[in-house]
């Protein structure tokens, strides 16, 4: 897996906002709801962590350089620590489900913002 690659990828999912947290930690966000955090060390990403839901956290957890993410564990994140425990496709693929699984507690009307954005619409103007 390649971490520089996947930052990017994260930048490019719909609403998607990047930010540092903690002083060291790249944060992707949605609707102000974090979904993925690279640890970044000399402008290179060492880690990612990334929401898994309940249903794939014990499965990632078993695999070799995954780990239940720290303080947030309790949450179904998962930290990568290895960039061999996924090839990119897999973890494009999760962390696209961890952007989907956050989106989806947002409210209805940021929900339908992010859906318009993503098939290329303008969102609504609110009525003054």
């Amino acid at each position: 897996m390649n971490l520089e690659a996947l930052r990017k990828f994260c930048g490019g999912l719909p609403g998607a906002i990047r930010d540092i947290k903690w002083g060291a930690d790249e944060v992707y966000s949605v609707g102000a709801k974090m979904f993925a955090v690279f640890w970044i060390d000399k402008d290179r990403a060492k880690t990612v962590s990334f929401k898994a839901g309940p249903e794939r956290f014990l499965e990632l957890t078993d695999l070799s350089g995954i780990v239940p993410a720290p303080y947030l564990a309790r949450a179904h994140w998962v930290q990568v620590q290895s960039v061999k425990a996924l090839s990119d496709a897999d973890a494009r693929a999760l962390v696209t489900h961890s952007h989907a699984l956050v989106a989806a507690k947002l409210p209805t009307k940021i929900r339908a913002a992010l859906v318009d954005a993503s098939h290329g619409k303008s969102a609504p103007r609110s009525k003054r």
